[in-house]
């Protein structure tokens, strides 16, 4: 399974970073397909966690855990 894993940083300590992994389900199967679709699971992810600030996102594989 592929997954959106972002990464970001505290806003209040920008040394403190972490990777968080939203899994896509199968439909989102191909690495293309991820890309087109994770801006908008992206963005809700940085409205739902404002001390956070986004410093990338990538497609992967799902099997890393969150942070």
């Amino acid at each position: 399974m592929i997954a959106i894993i972002i990464s970001a940083c505290l806003l209040s300590n920008p040394g403190v970073c972490r990777d968080q992994t939203i899994p896509l389900s199968s439909e989102y199967a191909s690495a293309v397909r991820c890309m087109m679709t994770a801006p908008p699971h992206v963005a809700q992810w940085s409205e739902e966690h404002p001390e956070w600030r986004i410093v990338r996102w990538r497609c992967g594989p799902s099997n890393r855990q969150d942070i």
